[in-house]
């Protein structure tokens, strides 16, 4: 497919953090927008005043940033089209296509409890749409839907779907409120878009078969759709806050890589061959919804986590740098600079090994988070006259002394007649203040010659 006339949009509502499954939509939207030379459109979907906050839409714009897809226009903010989608639902009703429900919340429930009992799925039952007489009390407008027959939907991801007109209930356009519904402001604003093809995940099906008929009361041509099955969570579940991975947010935390996420989401639920890494151009070039399989994704820490490990050892250093120092602004206290440069000099020695950037944090932190431990508990009279040993050889030694440093530790522990072993615990808890660290000798190229004299002459 290569169509200049491609737009489609992502369309969150305001009412939380992103969510890692709208994090996908909105990929999958952009990279088919810009595999077919398209227009790929973010929509605010702001119309619930109670729950929406402009904190989750900061959010949601600051999220796909960070991921690196951004609309290619200014997002549109759905409540700034109310006045259309009211002007529409009295245009569907003026026409015969909608008309006004009287039933109260009381006659409403008595329907549903009815159906309850039967353990039925609840459908209006219509008792207001044939009625010619006037009423002066409340009224929303409700969609005259198909009775008869079935409606088939030629999904671009799930094929072809069947479903009984009997099953869709003449669902609420507008409420008594003169409030529009999510059914009426999503068609309006995708008519008004100019939208093509709607990506979105398949929870929203049910919802394309009431949208298209809105389209066709209103003679208007409707988009292609295309439902991307959910994720759920290593145990079949729909992911939950619970999950504690839910948000993009909460992989941020972490320090996952925006590129390492990406390419985890993009290969969650779409594959090409064998190809597990992607460049973004890649991505772009390869992306095509007959990729995306049918089924529900089950999200892979363990993947997220060797996805990330691979980025952080094959991404350029001084852009992997950036995104820790951004990471630790964010979500760590403050690490002066002095410590910054040390890590930016030394940041091999950190992110060996590491699979998210707080590993890269954590394995730098002796150098900031430094406190005085109680050696006396933790070590021998004889691993401290090591110490004194070793500092004596090294106290009147500068920075520019510090290629002697392994020669030094080699004497010490030739002349004290001892293994590594024990020379390096000792060391590397008085350094450090804790048995867990680099190697010495990365210790003490990380910390400087100063640093290190300073650290040990405390204990003596």
């Amino acid at each position: 497919m290569n169509n200049n006339n491609v737009i489609v949009r992502f369309a969150p509502s305001p009412t939380g953090p992103l969510h890692i499954g709208g994090a996908r939509t909105a990929l999958f939207n952009w990279l088919f927008a810009k595999k077919n030379k398209g227009i790929s459109l973010l929509r605010i979907e702001d119309t619930d005043k109670q729950r929406s906050k402009k904190e989750y839409e900061d959010q949601i714009i600051d999220t796909l940033n960070w991921l690196e897809i951004n609309p290619d226009k200014e997002p549109v903010k759905q409540s700034l089209n109310i006045d259309k989608h009211i002007e529409i639902a009295n245009k569907l009703l003026s026409e015969g296509h909608a008309y006004k429900c009287f039933c109260s919340i009381e006659e409403l429930e008595k329907e549903k409890e009815l159906f309850r009992k039967k353990n039925l799925p609840y459908t209006y039952s219509g008792k207001c749409r044939d009625i010619k007489t006037s009423n002066n009390g409340p009224y929303v407008i409700r969609f005259k839907s198909k009775k008869t027959g079935s409606s088939i939907l030629e999904d671009l991801v799930q094929g072809k779907i069947e479903i009984s007109n009997s099953t869709i209930e003449d669902f609420v356009l507008l409420r008594a409120d003169n409030t529009p519904t999510y059914q009426l402001s999503a068609s309006v604003d995708d008519y008004l878009m100019s939208i093509t093809h709607v990506i979105r995940g398949d929870d929203h099906k049910i919802n394309a078969f009431k949208q298209i008929q809105i389209f066709q009361a209103l003679g208007w041509i409707e988009p292609k759709y295309a439902h991307i099955p959910l994720i759920h969570s290593k145990e079949g579940k729909k992911l939950s806050k619970r999950d504690g991975a839910a948000t993009v947010e909460d992989y941020q935390k972490i320090g996952i890589l925006p590129e390492s996420l990406r390419n985890y989401l993009l290969r969650l639920g779409w594959s090409y061959k064998d190809k597990e890494i992607f460049t973004l151009q890649e991505s772009i070039d390869l992306f095509n919804l007959e990729g995306i399989g049918k089924s529900p994704s089950k999200l892979d820490m363990d993947r997220i986590l060797s996805i990330n490990e691979t980025y952080i050892k094959t991404l350029n250093e001084d852009r992997l740098f950036l995104y820790f120092k951004k990471y630790v602004d964010n979500f760590k206290s403050k690490i002066e600079d002095k410590f910054l440069i040390k890590i930016k000099n030394n940041f091999s020695t950190f992110k060996n090994k590491a699979k998210t950037l707080e590993d890269i944090y954590n394995n730098s932190s002796f150098l900031f988070k430094y406190d005085k431990i109680d050696l006396k508990k933790t070590i021998t009279s004889s691993e401290l006259n090591i110490l004194i040993y070793f500092y004596e050889k090294i106290k009147n030694l500068n920075e520019n002394d510090l290629g002697k440093i392994k020669s030094i530790i080699d004497e010490t522990i030739n002349e004290k007649n001892i293994k590594f072993k024990e020379f390096g615990q000792p060391v590397r808890l008085a350094l450090t203040g804790t048995k867990y660290a680099p190697s010495i000798n990365e210790i003490i190229n990380s910390l400087g010659i100063e640093e290190v004299k300073l650290r040990l002459s405390q204990y003596l």
